[in-house]
Order: C-alpha cells, then structure tokens, then sequence
C-alpha cells in the first residue's frame, strides 16, 4: 500500500502538504496541487481511513446491520439510508447477518441463535469504531439487545427497541390499518373481513388494532369471526378465503400483497368477480400488486423515508454532539400511503 510520507518523498513536499491537499484545504499553490494529485492518481494512494479516525476519534463512518439484505423491506430502507450518508460525507460499512437465510422463522424466539450472530457483529462494530450504527431489522418487533452496546450511539429501524437510549424509528401500522378501513367504509362497505399475518406478529397487531379503532367510530360491530390468521405466504390468503366466502362479507382486508394473491385465486377459482362481486385491499404495495387482475388497492409503505428518518436522526445527533436520548425521540411512526386501484367497488346506493 502507498503511504503518504511516499507521495510526500515523490513530490518533494512535506507530508502535511499532501494531507492539506487531500483535504480540500487552500493552503498550496495550484502547481503543487495539481502535481500532488497527479502521483496519487498514478500511485493509486488510497487513504487509511480506520488510522485517521483513530487519530481524530472520529472515523466518519457508519455502521449498518441488516438482519437480512433479501427481506423486501431492506432495499429501498437501505437506500434511504445510504442517500444521507453519501449527501453528509460519511461512509458506511454493512453487515448482512442472513438470519433468514440461516434459519427461516425459527430464530425470532431462539436467544442463543441470534446471539450466536449479532454479538460477534456487533463486536466487530465496535472494534472498527463506527461512529453510529443502524439496525435494520427484517419486521417489527421488539428488539431489546442493541441497548446493552451503548457505546455506540444507535437507532433502530423498522423495530422497536422500548429503550430512551436507542430510538426507534417504525411504519405506522395502526394508522395504516385504520386508514384502509376507513376507505372501504367510505365506499359503503360495513362487512368487511380480515386477513391478518401470524397472531402474535406486531404488524398484524397494530393494524388489526387500527381495523378497530375505525370500526368503532363508524358504529359497525366488531365480528371476531371475521378475522383469520394466515403465515404472509401466498396459500394461507387461499385457505382463509376459504372461511370467510361463507360470512356474506362484501370486501376483505388482507394484511400483506402476498396473501392477497391466494385471496385472489380462491375467488377466481370460485368464479367471483373481484372489485365487482367481492372487493379486497391488500398491504405493502409490493410489485405483484400491480399486475393482479384486477389491479390491487393496497396501502404503500414509506420504507425509503423510514432509512431516510433513521439516518438523519443519528447523523444529527453526531454532528450536533447531542446525544439521542435527549432528542426526546423514542419511537416515530413513518405514515404509509393508500394506493387505489381497481379491486373496491363502490356500493353506496
């Protein structure tokens, strides 16, 4: 690897000459500058960023640790993430820990298989000192562990974490349930079924809890028959469509775009026309909605504001010197948005 000292030694310039340079700072004629630049160019002189960053106790770079990069979540949440850093100057440095890949959905409630994982990540964090870190997590739930490292500030994203020192930053899936049943009651519906994802997931919990919410302030009975339980895969929509075609509904509520599409071909199946005979909404807005037929109402979920929000948060608190838990910021809810399409029908006489 070249040095600095070597650049110095092949321009005939001091060392702090060539770091002034790299640095953006006016100090040098523009005929030492441009020959500087010209032999750490050809020389491929690449600075030694973890070597600064010790020096300066600031590395200007940030952590990010991904549960799993081939969740549909990640992507544009990462995206997000790495727009702000890129426009702040700082690096990032990822860490996929491919829980999914490794173990399905049998680790959620494992301690000592997560563990086994995020601690020697997280070590690594630390020893590399990141000046911030983002957790990224696969869906929501509770995560207490990133608490416990509280040596690096730390926002938690797309998960909650119930701690002061490290805030959340989440979809708002309570009001995102609540605006879906709003619009189909808006459309005249009042029989309205559920498809909700695992029972005990907090996704299905706080949108299922907006279901309610908007139910009770339209006067419209809360029929627990109405509501199943699927897994978020493509069958389980079929076969708890299968239950609730017998309950007179004229539109159901599916809580993920996956699910939807078995709700779709038990209807086609069946014959019933969707958006006509029967309406469904799904959620998540992933690319198949649009390519049901027909075309699928569905409620958008802001996932790039989410890295967005999550970015500026920790970047701000270090460049402020404030720390996160005194922004008062514990847990904010990111808004989706309702994508209306073709599969509601209006039944307002």
């Amino acid at each position: 690897m070249v040095t600095l000292k070597e650049i110095a030694k092949e321009c005939n310039v001091s060392a702090t000459t060539v770091s002034n340079i790299l640095n953006g700072r006016p100090k040098v004629s523009e005929e030492t500058r441009q020959k500087v630049l010209e032999v750490v160019h050809r020389r491929g002189y690449q600075p030694d960023y973890i070597a600064q960053g010790l020096r300066r106790k600031k590395t200007n770079c940030i952590g990010i640790v991904a549960e799993e990069i081939d969740q549909f979540t990640t992507p544009e949440i990462l995206e997000g993430i790495m727009e702000v850093c890129e426009a702040k100057g700082y690096r990032t440095m990822i860490q996929n820990m491919r829980l999914y890949m490794r173990w399905n959905d049998t680790w959620y409630h494992n301690d000592t298989a997560y563990r086994s994982v995020m601690d020697p990540v997280m070590q690594e964090m630390i020893s590399l000192k990141v000046d911030g870190l983002l957790y990224v997590a696969g869906h929501g739930r509770i995560i207490p562990y990133l608490a416990e490292h509280n040596s690096i500030p730390s926002v938690m994203v797309y998960a909650y974490t119930e701690s002061e020192k490290v805030p959340s930053i989440v979809i708002d899936d309570e009001k995102g349930g609540y605006d879906m049943t709003k619009y189909l009651i808006s459309k005249g519906h009042r029989r309205i079924g559920v498809i909700g994802g695992k029972k005990d997931n907090i996704h299905t919990q706080k949108r299922l809890m907006g279901y309610q919410t908007a139910l009770f302030e339209e006067k419209i009975f809360y029929n627990p028959a109405w509501v199943r339980y699927g897994d978020w895969e493509r069958p389980s929509g079929y076969e708890q469509a299968r239950f609730l075609a017998q309950e007179g509904l004229t539109a159901i509520f599916c809580m993920n775009d996956n699910m939807t599409g078995g709700v779709y071909d038990y209807f086609h199946e069946k014959g019933v026309q969707i958006g006509e005979e029967i309406s469904i909404v799904g959620f998540d807005n992933r690319d198949i909605s649009e390519y049901f037929y027909p075309r699928l109402t569905t409620m958008e979920l802001s996932l790039r504001r989410i890295g967005i929000e999550s970015a500026c948060l920790l970047l701000d608190s270090l460049e402020s010197g404030q720390s996160l838990h005194t922004k008062n910021v514990v847990e904010k809810k990111i808004p989706c948005t309702l994508i209306e399409r073709e599969s509601v029908k209006c039944i307002i006489p």
